[in-house]
């Protein structure tokens, strides 16, 4: 096992090289010129090289790299070229609204989709199994934005219940406002995504109450749904796991998006107006850390599923 943990922290340090150049220099490829940008419309050629070279940016894209990743190994992701603020600061300060929201979305997601999932896969060829298998077909074609508008309608200009957009002033200072203004975005994402993971997990229900182990434990005695529970639900478990991983990248996405709908002051809403504005530290910071985040997650449910499956251990 602890060979197998070093290969693949090799190969995330491997995978978190590469995607920092993937990043650096794909972003150097977009059209516009950042002096230009920065000097305006009646900055003087002098001006805008005056900037540029101020910035560093005439010299090779190589050397920039190196400057850059020597910085984000001392924990620095630079600083913004506008505002000349750590990069590092705001991605910490904006994280405390992405982060709560993806793990609200996280739970919601698997409170609602594993259960459901299962019970949809038990009841196979009834009128509620079937019902709740169109219904996760149905939610997961839903597109995010559509489902963000249509809780806000119900929650929020309905009933009421709910704050339609904002993050409050006073932060986490203020948990219960905090949380409130979370819940719907959370929901928004929760939904799309359990419903994804609703259908995995009936599928691997109906896959996992196929096997041999399952049909002997129904033969000595306990009932279809019994031996599954108990026998045929550990391994449908190791699966959700790992599709749990995967979940995360899409969490990530859907937190772009959703920031926007509900004005959440995150990393995804602050992505958005960094791209716009041609901040590239900012971007490739910001680009860098959620990719970082999404591979370190595999990681760790790769390491977690091999520990857990002795299936895994005995295959090497």
């Amino acid at each position: 096992m602890i060979r197998y943990a070093l290969t693949r922290s090799a190969l995330l340090l491997v995978g978190l090289f590469v995607a920092s150049a993937l990043i650096f220099f794909t972003l150097r490829v977009l059209p516009g010129d950042v002096a230009q940008l920065i000097a305006g419309t009646s900055g003087t050629p002098e001006q805008t090289a005056a900037i540029r070279e101020s910035m560093g940016l005439n010299v090779p894209l190589w050397q920039q790299y190196a400057t850059w990743i020597a910085g984000v190994f001392r924990g620095d992701l630079g600083s913004s070229l506008l505002t000349g603020a750590s990069v590092t600061s705001e991605l910490a300060q904006k994280a405390q609204v992405t982060v709560p929201l993806g793990i609200m979305s996280l739970i919601i997601a698997v409170l609602f989709s594993v259960p459901l999932g299962v019970l949809s896969a038990m009841r196979r060829g009834r009128a509620d199994g079937t019902a709740l298998s169109v219904g996760a077909q149905t939610l997961a074609a839903v597109p995010v934005v559509w489902a963000g508008m249509m809780l806000v309608v119900v929650f929020a200009v309905w009933l009421g219940w709910l704050p339609a957009q904002g993050f409050p002033r006073a932060g986490w200072q203020d948990p219960a406002a905090a949380i409130r203004a979370l819940i719907l975005p959370a929901l928004t994402i929760g939904i799309v995504e359990g419903a994804m993971l609703m259908r995995f997990v009936r599928s691997a229900t109906l896959q996992a109450a196929s096997q041999d182990f399952v049909r002997t434990a129904a033969a000595q005695g306990r009932t279809r749904n019994a031996a599954l529970v108990r026998h045929g639900l550990p391994v449908v478990g190791l699966s959700i796991v790992t599709v749990l991983g995967l979940q995360v990248a899409g969490i990530i996405v859907g937190a772009v998006v959703i920031e926007q709908l509900y004005s959440l002051p995150g990393i995804g809403r602050m992505l958005v107006a960094d791209v716009a504005a041609r901040d590239l530290p900012k971007v490739q910071g910001e680009l860098l850390v959620l990719t970082g985040f999404v591979l370190i997650v595999g990681f760790l449910v790769d390491l977690f599923h091999r520990a857990i499956d002795p299936r895994q251990r005995e295959a090497t």
